[in-house]
């Protein structure tokens, strides 16, 4: 497949930095500031995943029906 390694630790990034700030926020007493960034990081991921796995149908669809 040509796809790296690199989106995998992208999205361990993304999921390192939500988790970090969450934390902090949660400390400082703004939960629900908290909770809006850990949302908007699962979009962000969302978003990513299923560009990856839009890819992967194309991919299938092009090795079962022998289209490019």
């Amino acid at each position: 497949m040509p796809y790296d390694i690199d989106a995998i630790f992208q999205i361990a990034g993304i999921g390192i930095i939500v988790a970090m700030i969450h934390t902090v926020l949660k400390q400082m007493g703004k939960e629900d500031y908290a909770h809006w960034v850990t949302l908007i990081g699962f979009i962000v991921v969302l978003f990513m995943v299923a560009s990856y796995i839009e890819d992967l149908f194309q991919t299938i669809k092009s090795v079962f029906l022998f289209r490019s």
